[in-house]
């Protein structure tokens, strides 16, 4: 029988989980939160809106295709959505000691062990998830036998995003594509990729530079994690390019962000979206699609101002899932249309994008 150290997850109310570990054996905290999808640990793990966060999947079983290599390069990746893992740990109900997949070339264990991360399995996920989706989101460590403890730590008590962004401007694509600014909120490789694909310059910048005063034909802002407050400096520059005018477009935090610089507010939702499945329905219309979504933040409708308008709507709760301008070339997404990991029913969103360019 395979010998494993034991841990336990300490939530903040007290409530505790004890399981095994299949990881870097190190205590470790942050926010805990689940994910309902059944594939995708790889594209998860290295997803920056999952910095600080203790992740939970629902599905049972974890690691039965091992790892892809990272291929491409730092910047821009083949197989992941940035160059290391942002959770701070990943929580399932089973794990799989032996992989089988023909593009694999390590286990999720070893990956984590490279990466310092921690894996805990055998703990009753059903009943964690029913408590966090119940109870809410909410902050937990993870202590070992035998070993120290560790305080309590908020992810969303520190600027998420700039941990997350790029720090020097860097570019892709062809060079005599039309030029799209992508600010880097903490971005999934995947979204550079569909805009590259689209023959667009893309000129990826860091979350507090000054776009405006480069040329540009079209603003993109990027998915990231944690508070959309501390991003003040993004949402002043979003302004900025509100009244040049050209088109503008946003995925998840981009969403919230443009929301912000337009006049709205947001708020934290009770646990958030974070699945394959999350069905969202076109504002005005019969239109619907199954979405890909990590967020735990959201804009609040009744707080656009009269010339904007919900573009999407979440059909399980009610909550915004996009916003548009009336009149203008302003529009974007809270779920992540590049998906990766995910159905990518909703990729012609950069098609819409390009289009006005």
């Amino acid at each position: 029988m395979r010998q494993t150290k034991r841990a336990t997850l300490i939530l903040e109310d007290g409530t505790r989980f004890e399981g095994r570990s299949f990881g870097y054996e190190a205590p470790t905290a942050g926010e805990v939160v689940f994910n309902t999808a059944m594939t995708g640990y790889p594209e998860s793990l290295t997803d920056p809106s999952y910095e600080g966060q203790i992740l939970v999947t629902t599905f049972p079983l974890l690691g039965n295709y091992g790892v892809p290599p990272q291929g491409g390069s730092p910047d821009l990746s083949k197989h992941f959505e940035s160059s290391r893992i942002h959770c701070k740990a990943i929580i399932a109900q089973d794990y799989a000691w032996e992989h089988s997949h023909w593009l694999a070339d390590r286990t999720l264990a070893d990956w984590l062990k490279e990466e310092k991360i921690t894996g805990l399995y055998g703990i009753d996920t059903r009943a964690l998830t029913k408590h966090l989706r119940d109870s809410g989101s909410m902050l937990g460590k993870i202590v070992f036998e035998n070993d120290d403890d560790v305080d309590f730590y908020d992810p969303n008590a520190e600027n998420l995003i700039a941990k997350t962004s790029c720090t020097e401007v860097k570019e892709y694509g062809p060079e005599d594509g039309k030029r799209v600014v992508l600010v880097d909120c903490g971005i999934k490789h995947n979204i550079i990729r569909c805009l590259a694909a689209r023959g667009v310059r893309v000129i990826r910048v860091p979350w507090d530079y000054d776009f405006t005063t480069i040329p540009y034909d079209g603003l993109f802002i990027s998915n990231g994690p944690g508070n959309p407050d501390f991003a003040d400096a993004t949402v002043a520059n979003i302004r900025k390019a509100l009244e040049i005018g050209k088109p503008i477009c946003g995925i998840c935090m981009g969403n919230q962000l443009l929301a912000k610089a337009a006049g709205a507010s947001t708020y934290k939702l009770k646990y958030g979206h974070r699945s394959h499945n999350q069905p969202v329905r076109r504002a005005g219309t019969n239109s619907c699609y199954i979405t890909s979504q990590n967020h735990g933040f959201a804009v609040d409708n009744d707080t656009l101002p009269a010339d904007w308008e919900p573009l999407f709507i979440n059909m399980n709760d009610g909550t915004n899932e996009g916003i548009r301008h009336k009149s203008k070339p302003f529009f974007s997404a809270q779920f992540h249309p590049e998906a990766s990991s995910g159905p990518r029913d909703t990729e012609f969103f950069f098609d819409e994008f390009i289009a006005l360019l």
